[in-house]
């Protein structure tokens, strides 16, 4: 059973479409419509109050969770904060059960407090939530009251109709019901999809916007996730979609709501940018508003409409809370609170009741650390439990044993001791003549999502590395692929890491043993790559010769902006990556030999 029922969710909510918007695509025909209504977290003004003519709305906003409902393990599982004197320390951060606290503990006194979310709540998710197809994230999603939240990306991993079922409920059209006597009910706050449209139908396959209301305070938020999307998820994810400017979409939305009456607006934006430091607790607007920030959000900013208040931001699992200028100057709010739900960011919003518009000179916004000090919320402590039960047979299997921690998402180098790893396993399994015949293996450092941590995290022992860690490292369970290309085209795709759309933040393909080449970061797109330094096993690579390449199926479809990779031919499909991964962990570790992190000393990098 639930630990919270959701009786009275309806008298909960406070999310409302605007009256008459017809959004649904065909795709998600069957959606609820959510209505209005005038409640909210914590107390409002009664009827013969006296209403002041500002009121504070607190906006709590976190983004990424990536399914994470248990804290995250080793250094994907810390914030970095910076100390008075300059130095900068790792804090444990994380995890549902901190996250539910928080943000509980965050709406105590305000009379008005909505929460929102920028995207990413699913999809590369660790096992727990993964091996259900997310229904536990959604379930703990509703139970810590988030009100609203754009896409992101990985929203579309499993592809259209399996997000509408994520919003709507219903049990899983293969896998059925995964607990005997329930139907998963979807999630009760909206998703917004403003720039994702039907193919066939050119409308909005989720609503592109909603309305909060409460004691006639009215917020819009609209919705959208980065035009890039069909570049960063497999073409089976984004079929029959298609997916349009940010900026456009939203200055086309917000003066939607503006004739709507609805003169206060946030949009929720599944980009990002990076900060001048990694620090949460880094002021990103010294020197001066905006400079301390960059990356694609600021172009983002710099055009989305005056009438737009504030921007919830996500993707580039940062952390920030900047101001950068609006397209009239002004300064304008823009917030990221990391991912994982290592963060929360909190928001004050000045409502003019007489506008009915935000006061930005007022806007106060700071991100908070989800501390792992603080008491858990036994609601998600229960629903944690019950979801483990049934995954325990799968996830505790033991698969293999390393010596130490193998950062792959927290290495701090290009290349990671994971993803020679992963290279590594991906290679020997595609070797073999009848496998594919692979001399080379390429992964995509977005496909890495963890560490493999040494510390145990249940009672499998320190080194075991299970089923449901292996899991949470490569949750996408893409298919191999075996391809000739030439020389030339490895080289290209090599230059692609650092040119193109990979430009302003490279993609550093993790390579196999036996490849090698050096990239010299003082030089400007392709020409950082060495050419004459790429090398297989001491060879220098001939441009002319075909060489066998092993890489998933996503690079495969020319994902991240590996065109060059997309060009393959003679493909041999093999078996899931993750099969490979585990393979490989147990023909080389045992308890008595665990495996140790390699060096990482394929790429040489020249800064």
């Amino acid at each position: 059973m639930s630990a919270t029922p959701q009786k009275h969710r309806a008298a909960r909510r406070v999310l409302a479409a605007a009256a008459g918007l017809a959004t649904v695509g065909a795709l998600f025909a069957a959606m609820p419509t959510a209505t209005a209504t005038e409640s909210g977290h914590g107390k409002g003004y009664g009827h013969g109050d006296h209403k002041p003519s500002t009121v504070d709305v607190q906006l709590l906003s976190f983004n990424d969770l990536h399914g994470n409902l248990e804290a995250p393990a080793g250094s994907a599982g810390t914030v970095t904060e910076k100390q008075a004197d300059g130095t900068t320390k790792a804090i444990p951060a994380g995890g549902i059960e901190y996250l539910a606290t928080s943000l509980r503990n965050a709406r105590k006194g305000n009379a008005y407090s909505v929460t929102a979310a920028g995207g990413d709540m699913v999809g590369a998710s660790p096992l727990l939530s993964g091996l259900f197809h997310d229904e536990p994230t959604i379930e703990a999603l509703n139970k810590i009251d988030l009100d609203v939240t754009t896409v992101g990306n990985h929203e579309f991993d499993e592809g259209a109709v399996e997000l509408a079922r994520l919003q709507n409920g219903g049990c899983h059209p293969t896998e059925g019901c995964y607990e005997k006597g329930k139907k998963f009910k979807g999630a009760d706050f909206p998703y917004l999809a403003a720039n994702v449209t039907s193919e066939k139908t050119g409308k909005p396959v989720l609503k592109p916007y909603t309305v909060w209301k409460k004691n006639g305070v009215k917020i819009g938020f609209i919705g959208v996730t980065l035009e890039g999307t069909p570049n960063i998820v497999t073409a089976e994810g984004v079929k029959g979609l298609q997916f349009h400017d940010e900026i456009e979409t939203v200055n086309k939305y917000a003066k939607e709501l503006d004739r709507q009456g609805v003169k206060s607006i946030v949009a929720l934006i599944h980009e990002g940018g990076a900060p001048a430091s990694t620090a949460y607790n880094y002021d990103c607007d010294s020197p001066g508003a905006g400079d301390g920030i960059s990356g694609p959000i600021t172009d983002i900013a710099k055009g989305i409409s005056p009438k737009v208040d504030a921007l919830v931001t996500g993707h580039t699992h940062q952390a920030y809370v900047c101001t950068i200028p609006d397209p009239s100057g002004k300064p304008r709010l823009v917030t990221s609170a990391s991912s994982f739900g290592k963060l929360y960011t909190d928001t004050t919003l000045t409502y003019d009741r007489r506008t009915n518009d935000i006061v930005r000179t007022s806007v106060e916004s700071a991100n908070h650390v989800v501390s792992r000090e603080q008491p858990k919320a036994a609601d998600m402590t229960s629903l944690i439990e019950r979801w483990n039960k049934l995954a325990a047979p799968i996830a505790n299997a033991p698969q293999g044993f390393i010596s130490a921690d193998i950062n792959g998402r927290g290495a701090t180098s290009p290349e990671s001791p994971l993803g020679d790893v992963i290279a590594d396993a991906q290679l020997a399994g595609m070797a073999p003549a009848d496998k594919g015949g692979a001399e080379i293996a390429f992964m995509n450092p977005g496909g890495i999502r963890a560490d493999l941590v040494h510390k145990a995290s249940g009672s499998e022992g320190d080194g075991v590395v299970t089923y449901g860690e292996a899991f949470t490292v490569q949750p996408f369970t893409n298919m191999m692929n075996a391809v000739d290309l030439t020389g030339a085209q490895v080289i290209t795709a090599l230059q692609q890491q650092v040119s193109g759309s990979n430009e302003a933040f490279p993609k550093i393909l993790q390579v196999s043993k036996g490849f090698t080449y050096t990239l010299d970061m003082t030089k400007t797109g392709a020409a950082r790559v060495v050419t004459d330094s790429v090398k297989l096993n001491g060879a220098a690579i001939d441009p002319a010769k075909t060489y066998r390449v092993a890489m998933n199926e996503f690079l495969g479809g020319g994902g991240d902006g590996f065109a060059a990779l997309g060009q393959g031919q003679n493909k041999l499909v093999g078996p899931a990556d993750l099969d490979l991964f585990n393979a490989y962990l147990a023909a080389n570790s045992t308890a008595e030999a665990p495996l140790a992190p390699p060096a990482a000393d394929r790429i040489t990098i020249l800064k």
